[in-house]
């Protein structure tokens, strides 16, 4: 019996966390206006992930594709919903490269440290359509170091 108690309890805050993690993520920063779709002096890739700087970096060091960073990062999906943000936890994340969405991996490697980088990423370089979110994503990118 103290065993279900237990686990129902367990479940319970697990649920209250990810519906807290969703709440936050949503009522968090507002959309760029750019959100919809990249526009026309944004950079694109071979690949097609368009890109605009936002605010110039004063490194000089680019991250490879199996480097560490760490970044402050929110994103949002092509209707104006946020999705995830680092911003809003208030905590920047770290995570090596090979370990992410193939656009991230391919546009990180594009900044210099202390830069920030809006990214629209095309979904075959997202989620690929296997899970949410869905469609187009669109990240603002700070990259605050590389390990």
């Amino acid at each position: 019996m103290l065993m279900r108690f237990s686990a129902a309890v367990v479940a319970t805050a697990v649920a209250f966390a990810i519906g807290s993690f969703i709440s936050s993520a949503q009522s968090g920063l507002p959309a760029p206006p750019d959100v919809k779709a990249a526009p026309k002096d944004a950079k694109k890739t071979s690949s097609g992930i368009a890109y605009k700087v936002l605010t110039p970096g004063a490194g000089k060091k680019h991250p490879g594709p199996t480097s560490s960073v760490t970044v402050h990062y929110s994103g949002w999906t092509t209707d104006g919903k946020m999705f995830d943000s680092s911003v809003t936890r208030g905590e920047p994340a770290t995570f090596p490269l090979d370990r992410v969405i193939k656009g991230w991996t391919e546009g990180v490697q594009l900044m210099v440290e202390g830069e920030k980088t809006r990214f629209w990423i095309p979904e075959p370089l997202a989620y690929r359509g296997q899970r949410a979110p869905y469609g187009m994503l669109v990240f603002d990118i700070e990259l605050l170091k590389v390990q």
